[in-house]
């Protein structure tokens, strides 16, 4: 069979065993999708981790100096020097438009308008990441880290594309996960939607 593309992605091989359709891509990702769930429904997923894994440019190795250009001097603070913006200050704190929220540093898609909630801590609050699972957060685009800093133990998040600061997840958030992503406006970047 000819390699087809999906999304970003190189098919290399499909394989049917027992019912399920299994794709190889060209970054070794491996999807198995019942042949008799919703097509629609699997093909938009596979589109979707397709562009989260495989449309990557390698932040790694873009330097300060080039930060510095790409970003306003409070994103470079926020972002690169893990600062916290002042609480009730940020654009995106009391916005609640559909759509999705975006890392200000490279564009990987953060969270949904759909998990956003109001915290009334001074921060954009989220209870789950885009692309998660039942609190798998593989197939999503951020990191968490532990973070000791200022005294205190807490749980830092990060943007997995280019590692930018995006703020920390706590333990006293609404289902269905319990958590609080407590994320910098400055941080974010947002794209309307349906």
């Amino acid at each position: 069979m000819a390699p087809a593309a999906v999304g970003a992605c190189l098919i290399l091989s499909r394989r049917v065993l027992s019912g399920s359709v299994y794709i190889v891509t060209k970054r070794q990702i491996c999807f198995s999708i019942p042949y008799s769930y919703r097509r629609y429904k699997a093909l938009r997923y596979m589109h979707t981790t397709c562009r989260m894994s495989c449309d990557k440019t390698d932040f790694a190795s873009v330097s300060k100096e080039e930060w510095v250009k790409r970003l306003t001097p409070e994103q470079y603070y926020i972002t690169r020097e893990s600062g916290t913006e002042p609480p009730f200050s940020g654009i995106y704190n009391s916005h609640f438009e559909k759509g999705i929220y975006k890392c200000t540093c490279c564009g990987s898609e953060l969270f949904s308008s759909e998990a956003k909630f109001e915290s009334h801590c001074g921060w954009p609050s989220f209870h789950t990441a885009l692309g998660a699972n039942n609190r798998d957060e593989s197939m999503t685009n951020v990191l968490r880290r532990p973070d000791d800093s200022h005294g205190m133990q807490r749980v830092e998040v990060l943007c997995k594309n280019c590692n930018a600061h995006l703020g920390h997840v706590f333990n006293d958030g609404p289902k269905p996960t319990g958590e609080r992503f407590c994320i910098n406006s400055v941080s974010l970047k947002f794209e309307s939607g349906e």
